[in-house]
């Protein structure tokens, strides 16, 4: 791919592209060696070698993160009151990063933090069904009952019922632990499936998203880079869906 220098150094974090063009004219990146003095000079991604300042330069057009979002940070790109979850990703190259789909602000667990906005499309098209896997404490005893009514779809006060969604019950009592896998992103939906047979989800945490599995060792709020082959495989499922 090939695009412009000032480009190519605002995308990988080193400034603004007005910043850019000064340290460009002054002759302070080289091109393969050579002092480039043109913001325009158009640079093959791929095989041109940038260094500015010194310090190689290694574009990276896309970047994925898992992050394992603590409870009280909200699902965005910026708010006035509310830290979000790009905020916490410090080490990234690139300014473009958003969530790949939201999780409620009392809500943990996995979200992917991407600038990939065609694979994000994929992956949280309506259309897709893709699977969304969550573990969950509820208020009340959770049974087989509730199992059943969940494969079958709820009432949720929406046009449509729920799509089939299934509920494994891991311990059941005044508080019980269950995992759930729906295959759609409803409003609340978790929590207004559980209130549709009288119970109330009272922690909420996603472990999985399609072919991506939360890292057990990331503490809430902490992140790592996906692996080649978890980009790879969530890219390859993205085109399948």
């Amino acid at each position: 791919m090939k695009i412009r220098l000032d480009k190519y150094l605002a995308d990988m974090g080193c400034g603004t592209r007005s910043e850019l063009k000064k340290e460009i004219r002054r002759g302070n990146v080289t091109v393969n060696g050579v002092p480039v003095k043109s913001p325009e000079t158009k640079i093959d991604t791929e095989t041109d070698k940038t260094v500015f300042r010194g310090q190689t330069v290694i574009y990276e057009q896309y970047e994925y993160f898992m992050l394992n979002k603590p409870a009280g940070v909200v699902s965005a790109t910026s708010d006035r009151c509310e830290q979000t979850v790009t905020e916490l990703i410090r080490d990234s190259k690139r300014e473009d990063l958003f969530p790949a789909g939201r999780l409620d602000k009392d809500t943990e667990g996995l979200l992917l933090i991407t600038n990939d906005g065609e694979l994000a499309h994929r992956l949280l098209s309506p259309r897709k069904h893709i699977d969304k896997v969550y573990f969950a404490r509820i208020e009340g005893m959770v049974t087989q009952e509730d199992a059943d009514l969940f494969a079958r779809g709820v009432d949720i006060g929406d046009e449509k019922k729920t799509l089939p969604a299934d509920l494994r019950i891991c311990s059941s009592g005044a508080i019980s632990e269950i995992t759930l896998t729906i295959r759609e992103g409803r409003f609340h939906q978790v929590k207004r499936m559980f209130q549709a047979v009288g119970k109330r989800v009272i922690y909420l945490k996603r472990i999985r998203m399609g072919s991506l599995c939360l890292d057990e060792s990331l503490k809430p709020g902490e992140y790592r880079k996906l692996t080649e082959e978890e980009v790879v495989e969530l890219c390859s499922q993205g085109k399948k869906l």
